[in-house]
This record gives structure tokens, C-alpha cells and sequence, in this order.
């Protein structure tokens, strides 16, 4: 357990701008941050940050919260893992006791999966260093390709023994279980047993975003691999892992993606590493898969700027064509550069200099235009031949989004190709058409299952039950951005006292007066919880409930705490003591309006039922009670 005072402590010292940025490309706006949402597929950036509140919220999907709500969500951990994130971030110690066997067992799955990772990284990584197969055969294999001590630290690279049961072994003697080496896919299980998958390869550890260790790499070494078709062995998908959602080398690169506003594709384990020890860092690799959505969309968070950097092989050309249409769609800038044969990015980084590496990929990437025709025209003579070409060219920039983007590649296509623009508009239009009409049609098929899968239910509009969660809403997003500030002074109370009360007094005044309450519990708890911490001096309500340790709480407070829309600046809206006290009694009474309206149709309702005399009198009686309140309230509203 972590105790109230070192989470205060934590919160403290937590800026929200630096925890976002480490995941999302943010820009200043004003004096708020904005970036691609990372929860929904976000083409313009929705996500805003707010450094003075200390909150995120996307104004597109409304997922946000504060630092901790953000970890929690993005990196799917618990509210502890999440502030031992952040601790770790801060360098704020934290004392825990040992877990008990039987809060062990409680581990959830995927968090198992994650410490034995995490174990097995450090075992393999201690082995490389320590051990001496592990320095005569792993270390040896490393240094024969120039990687020095350093960069095998940075990316925690390893070795596994070569005998077959030494990590089961171990495993088994610091406690872990067979169940979780299988999961993580460390150790594979057959009639014979279980034995490590990994067993004398050279170890590459896979790290998510936020580094955690999600899978491994293993690499046949040279002297192993005479006859052998399957050099390297990966991680299977796993509950934490999935290959076409990962990137190879994204935590070690994100920070310079950033910086540098651009990123290198390249296609293997050591191209990342050797850029990395040549002194690009902005690297990262798919390796062996084909680039999927997810990639692109994990790495636009961080740039719209990708340069495909890939051997000038048929494999190599064949993997850029593959994926130039797919980044193009995400909207991402994309430039290809093919290396000179018999070179990949591991060769060309060993044998130049950071400075030389980048001057060349600047003076010889392409764009995917050039890349292209370079590739499907060179030489063509036969009409057919070249008018295909054309075709693939007109229809990789049909994809872009961006309409502006997309004509300005038309006018270039149109000046490169020698191919009349409006020609080239039409077949574009062609092909956009074409897509919309096949999305149309796909939106229909679901919408047609999703009819036949359950009946539709009518859906009133503006009932009385909306209407009164139109309100409570309202008056707790009240509570919340400003329950503690004072909008009556000097009120007398039963004892004869004047003291002065802030919104969440006041609505709390005005609920006991009548019995009212709010409809959801959660509702309740905040009022409640208002109400008991205004006696604290240094009090501020929107500061509280947004770092509220209740997930749904702060969660709540956060989305209440934004703009429903943001003002430009010199805009404003300012309030005042006299102005916020009207706006809380007018919402008081549309509370009482909708709730004896309410009251009202249910009467009438009974009425109908005929119930007998007796029943019949009580409730034309409570009916004109009630009817005379409404049309009071009726009448203050109107004025």
C-alpha cells in the first residue's frame, strides 16, 4: 500500500505536460497543449492538455483525466503501478511492504506476464555480462558487429544458455511459475515438458512506449545458422504483446522523434541499433512484419515525418511499396530512400558518421512521387505498361487525406509525368469516389447487422428524466469547478450566527430545505465530500475532485472541469459573486420545475389506473399541491 502522503506527494510533483509528452507529440496553444488523441483514431489534433489544471481531455472520444488517469488508460495499469510510474519518474521514494503469497495469487494475468518479462530481460542481460558462455559466445557475437558496451545497456540486449531448461531452471528457483513463462511465450510446453524457446540466442527485448518489456528476439548466432532457414525467433502474441502494434526501438527513439519532428523506418533488430550507436536516434523497425495501421498510427502521435529506409534488394523495394499507400492514408509525409546494393542500415551506419548518414539520406530520399515513377517507369516504353503506372502513382495520392496536400501532389504528378492535370484530377476523383461509395456500403452492412442482431428500441427526446440529468449535471459541474467559492456572505443561522456560504453549501442548504438529493450516488459523494472540505483552508474544488484517488471521480471531474468549448483569447468568461449565485438558483429551480413536473405525469398517470375513492382523493389532493408549487416555480423562472 502507498499512503495518502506520499500520493499527495507524487501529485505534487507531477507536471501532466511532461507525462502526456512522453507518449504524445504535444504543441503549445495558448496557454493549453495540443496533440493526436492516442485512445481514438484522431486526424487533427483533438487532445488537450492544460498544465494549470493539470487534466487531459480529447474534445473528439472525451477520454482524459488527470497524470494518473492518462497512465492507466494509455498503458492498461492499476492506480498503484500507476504512481509508482510516476514516482520513478520524479525520483520520489516509495516504502512497500513485501506482497503476501496470497495478494500474489491476486496478480492479475497480465501484470504476472509483465514482472516475469521483466525478470527474464535482467536474467538474459546478467548472462551477457556475467557469465562466462554468455561473454565467450553472446558478448562475442555483439562485439563482431561493432556494437559497443553502451548501446548493449541501452537496449538491454542479451543471451540465453544454450541448454535447454537453464532459464526454466532459474525461473523456478526465484518462485515464478510455468504458467506465466508459457504465457509470456519465454518457454515452450510439450510431452516432454517445458523448455526455453530462446536457448543459445543472442536476446533483443521488445519495450512498449513506456518501456515495459512486452517480448523478446532471439537470434541464431553465425556460427549456428549454416542450414538454418529460421535465424531468428520471436515472442508469439501474448495477452501484453502484439507484433503488428509494436515498434522495435520506439522507447529508446520516441524523445528524438520528437525532437528531430521525423522518423527512420528500417526493417531489422541491429539497422536500429547501429543507427542508434552511429548517432541517429529517431529510429525504428517493424522487423519481419508487414507495416500494419497501428505502427502508423503509434508513430504519428510523435511526427507526421517518416522516411522508409530499407535495403535496395527486391525485398526491400518490395516492403516500401507495400507500405507507401498505408502511411499515406494516416496522413503521414512520406519519403523513401533505398540504400546502394549490398549495403542495409546496419552496414552503411557502421561505416559512416551520424553527420555523413544524415547528409546523404537528405540528398538522396525521395518522395513517394519520384520513388514511384523511378521504379515503374524507368525504361517503360509500352503505352499500357506506363499508363498502368500512372494509374498506381494517381492512386497512392488519391488516398491522402488532406485535400490541399493531395492537389499540390496532383500539380507535381501532372508536371513529372507530362500528363494533362485535369486528366489526373478525374481519375483521382475516380478512385475517391470509388472508396466512399465502398465505405458507404460497408457502413450499411454493419448497420443492416447490427438491426437484425436486436430490435431497436424507441428513444424519447427531452423527457423528464433527461432533462433532470441535463441539470444535475450541470449543478455538479458546478460543485466541482467551483464549490469553493463564496457566493452569499453574512447568512444568519438558527443559532444566531452570520456565516457565509460557497456553492457547495449552498446547494447543500437548498437540498435539505426540501429532501431532495441527487439520482446518481456518485453525485452524492462529491456534494458530500465539498461540503466537508470547505472548512479547509487552501480548499479549491476543481484541484480536489480532478486529483480525486477514486478513478471515477477524477475521471468525471476532469471531462465537468473542460470548456465545452474554448474561447479565443480576450474571450474569456468571466464570472461574478452576484453572477454565480444567480446561475446556481436558477438551476435550482429547473431542478424543483422538473422534478415536480415529473411528480405531476406520474399523478396522472395513477389517475388513469382508477384506483379507488380513498386512493382517488390523496391523489387529486397531492396533485393540486404539487400544481401550485409548479406554477410558482413556473413564475420565478419566468422572471
Amino acid at each position: 500500500m502507498i499512503d495518502r502522503a506520499t500520493i499527495d506527494k507524487i501529485l505534487d510533483a507531477v507536471n501532466i505536460v511532461d507525462v502526456v509528452g512522453e507518449f504524445v507529440n504535444l504543441r503549445k496553444t495558448g496557454v493549453n497543449y495540443k496533440g493526436l488523441c492516442p485512445f481514438h483514431d484522431d486526424k487533427t489534433p483533438s487532445f488537450m492538455v492544460s498544465p494549470s489544471k493539470q487534466i487531459c481531455h480529447c474534445f473528439a472520444c472525451g477520454e482524459g483525466g488527470n497524470a494518473v488517469n492518462f497512465l492507466m488508460k494509455h498503458e492498461q495499469i492499476t492506480y498503484p503501478e500507476a504512481l509508482r510510474w510516476l514516482a520513478k519518474k520524479y525520483n520520489i521514494e516509495i516504502q512497500e511492504r513485501e506482497l503476501s503469497d496470497e495478494e500474489k495469487k491476486e496478480q492479475s494475468d497480465r501484470e504476472s506476464m509483465f514482472i516475469v518479462n521483466e525478470w527474464a530481460c535482467q536474467y538474459f542481460h546478467e548472462i551477457l555480462n556475467n557469465d562466462v558462455d554468455g561473454q565467450a559466445i553472446g558478448k562475442q557475437y555483439f562485439r563482431s558487429r561493432g556494437i559497443r558496451d553502451d548501446i548493449i545497456k541501452k537496449f538491454l540486449l542479451g543471451f540465453a544458455l544454450t541448454k535447454r531448461d537453464a532459464l526454466v531452471n532459474e525461473a523456478h528457483r526465484k518462485g515464478y511459475k510455468d504458467e506465466y513463462l508459457i504465457k509470456t511465450g519465454l518457454c515452450i510446453e510439450n510431452e516432454r515438458g517445458v523448455y526455453d524457446r530462446f536457448a543459445g540466442r543472442a536476446i533483443f527485448p521488445w519495450l512498449n512506449v513506456s518501456g515495459k518489456v512486452v517480448a523478446f528476439g532471439g537470434r541464431k548466432l553465425d556460427s549456428a545458422t549454416k542450414g538454418v532457414q529460421q535465424k531468428y525467433v520471436n515472442s508469439p502474441d501474448s495477452e501484453i504483446y502484439h507484433k503488428e502494434r509494436e515498434l522495435y526501438g520506439i522507447y529508446q527513439a520516441k524523445k528524438a522523434i520528437v525532437k528531430e519532428d521525423a522518423v527512420y523506418m528500417v526493417e531489422g533488430y541491429t539497422d536500429v541499433i547501429a543507427m542508434h550507436q552511429c548517432g541517429l536516434e529517431n529510429v525504428v523497425a517493424n522487423s519481419g512484419t508487414a507495416l500494419s495501421v497501428y505502427q502508423i498510427r503509434l508513430l504519428r502521435r510523435f511526427t507526421q515525418n517518416i522516411t522508409l529506409l530499407y535495403d535496395g534488394d527486391e525485398a526491400g523495394i518490395h516492403a516500401a511499396m507495400r507500405g507507401t499507400d498505408m502511411l499515406l492514408q494516416e496522413g503521414m509525409n512520406v519519403k523513401v530512400l533505398l540504400l546502394p546494393d549490398g549495403d542495409d542500415p546496419d552496414s552503411f551506419a557502421r561505416k559512416h558518421t551520424a553527420t555523413e548518414f544524415k547528409q546523404y539520406i537528405e540528398e538522396h530520399q525521395t518522395d513517394f512521387i519520384q520513388f514511384k515513377t523511378d521504379l515503374l517507369l524507368k525504361g517503360v516504353k509500352d503505352p499500357i505498361k506506363r499508363a498502368e503506372a500512372i494509374n498506381s502513382i494517381v492512386r497512392s495520392v488519391s488516398v491522402i487525406p488532406d485535400s490541399i496536400v493531395r492537389s499540390a501532389y496532383i500539380t507535381e504528378c501532372s508536371r513529372r509525368l507530362e500528363v494533362d492535370e485535369r486528366t489526373l484530377i478525374s481519375q483521382t476523383n475516380k478512385y475517391i469516389a470509388g472508396d466512399r461509395e465502398e465505405q458507404r456500403k460497408e457502413a450499411e452492412r454493419e448497420t443492416h447487422q447490427q438491426e437484425t442482431a436486436k430490435p431497436s428500441e424507441p428513444i424519447g427526446l427531452h423527457t423528464p428524466q433527461e432533462q433532470t440529468a441535463a441539470v444535475e449535471r450541470i449543478l455538479i459541474q458546478q460543485i466541482i469547478r467551483h464549490g469553493d467559492e463564496v457566493i452569499m456572505k453574512g447568512v444568519e443561522t438558527q443559532d444566531g450566527d452570520f456565516i457565509d456560504l460557497n456553492v457547495a453549501q449552498y446547494i447543500d442548504y437548498s437540498f435539505s430545505c426540501d429532501n431532495l438529493s441527487f439520482g446518481q450516488d456518485i453525485y452524492n459523494r462529491i456534494l458530500q465530500e465539498a461540503v466537508e472540505h470547505s472548512i479547509e483552508e487552501g480548499f479549491k474544488a476543481e484541484t480536489y475532485f480532478t486529483q480525486h484517488p477514486d478513478i471515477g471521480i477524477s475521471q468525471l471531474a476532469t471531462r465537468l472541469a473542460v470548456d465545452d468549448y474554448q474561447l479565443g483569447k480576450g474571450f474569456e468568461m468571466k464570472h461574478t459573486e452576484q453572477g454565480l449565485r444567480q446561475h446556481i438558483e436558477h438551476l435550482l429551480l429547473d431542478f424543483r420545475y422538473i422534478i415536480v413536473q415529473q411528480r405531476l405525469k406520474e399523478i396522472n398517470r395513477e389517475l388513469k389506473e382508477h384506483p379507488d375513492e380513498t386512493r382517488m382523493k390523496e391523489l387529486v389532493s397531492e396533485y393540486m399541491e404539487a400544481n401550485k408549487i409548479f406554477q410558482q416555480l413556473g413564475k420565478e423562472l419566468g422572471r
